[in-house]
């Protein structure tokens, strides 16, 4: 049988096809297109979200010597 995030295991008789004549399946579980019916109608299924990263430092740990600093120390 079909089970949802919390363990549960869930029935035709909660599908919000099932309960709106809509499903033209004969199975005794759920099937794989199982939306809960709830007071909102049909809702999509949750999606994941994006969480961004937060932006690395530009500045490198160290850096080659200017120019001048390399002048200097060869002087």
């Amino acid at each position: 049988m079909s089970r949802i995030a919390k363990g549960r295991t869930v029935t035709c008789e909660e599908c919000y096809f099932g309960r709106n004549l809509l499903c033209a399946l004969a199975l005794d579980e759920a099937c794989a297109t199982f939306r809960p019916d709830t007071p909102e109608g049909l809702r999509p299924p949750r999606q994941m979200h994006f969480v961004f990263r937060q932006e690395r430092r530009r500045q490198a740990a160290w850096a080659f010597p200017t120019a001048q600093e390399q002048a200097a120390l060869h002087a």
